[in-house]
């Protein structure tokens, strides 16, 4: 956590001297983020975690630099330091607020999301450099697993208390036969979504952004649509969103998502 600015980076305090510092509590990265406002109005963001082989921030900088040539809103990326075993990330605001803390009412919010996902998806997946794909996924999940960086009591309610070994073995034996491939922002939830007077104005948190199946952002945005709004508003994102639906691949990506 960054409590003060003599905290950040050598580099960058002269830069962000004046600014008052706000911990942003939601989300469920391992990284803290931290608001930085200054007098005038000027925000920053600040992201920062300890270097570990499961580190975001290097990942996630690289990601929103290539989406930022992409015509997809989102943070710049400012600047990025490693020293003393800690890796920072500067980035720019984005204007509006995240979907979950916008005054926006329920058909506005899934519609934005809606759209938002439609026009990430309709770029070219041989552009991105990213490979989120099926197997790769259900290896870093193992991956996790064998690091003890999954966090079982944060299960779903009807995964909770299933033996860890059983969900990996489900998952494996479940997983898409067919992907559909699109770029995908990996985390598609709420809190990622960003609006501005009712219009969307970016994604943020993209450290799991990649070439992925559709389902790993349709899976993921119903189910945070359904926890933050309720019924029937899940299923209205989903016709929004349009096309046949496979329940089977909501089902087997929101398995997925709890080993991240």
């Amino acid at each position: 956590m960054v409590h003060s600015l003599s905290q950040l980076p050598e580099a960058w305090r002269e830069r962000l001297g004046g600014h008052a510092v706000q911990d942003i509590m939601i989300g469920r990265s391992a990284a803290s983020v931290h608001r930085l406002t200054a007098a005038d109005g000027e925000v920053f963001f600040v992201k920062t975690e300890a270097v570990s082989p499961f580190a975001d921030l290097p990942g996630e900088a690289a990601r929103l630099r290539w989406l930022g040539t992409s015509g997809i809103p989102c943070p710049i990326v400012i600047d990025e330091i490693t020293e003393e075993a800690r890796h920072w990330l500067l980035l720019s605001a984005v204007p509006g607020s995240n979907l979950v803390e916008a005054n926006l009412p329920p058909e506005d919010i899934v519609e934005i999301v809606a759209q938002a996902l439609h026009r990430l998806h309709s770029l070219e997946p041989g552009s991105c450099p990213f490979d989120h794909r099926v197997v790769a996924r259900i290896e870093l999940a193992r991956t996790r697993v064998e690091a003890g960086l999954v966090d079982e009591d944060d299960f779903d309610a009807e995964r909770l208390g299933t033996p860890i070994a059983d969900l990996i073995r489900r998952l494996e034996k479940g997983r898409p036969a067919i992907e559909d491939m699109v770029v995908a922002h990996g985390d598609a939830c709420l809190p990622n979504l960003i609006a501005d007077r009712g219009i969307f104005s970016g994604f943020v948190d993209c450290g799991r952004l990649g070439v992925s199946d559709r389902y790993q952002d349709l899976a993921l945005a119903q189910h945070s649509i359904r926890y933050n709004l309720g019924s029937p508003w899940d299923e209205i994102f989903l016709i929004r969103y349009g096309g046949d639906i496979d329940r089977d691949c909501l089902a087997w990506f929101r398995l997925l998502d709890e080993f991240f």
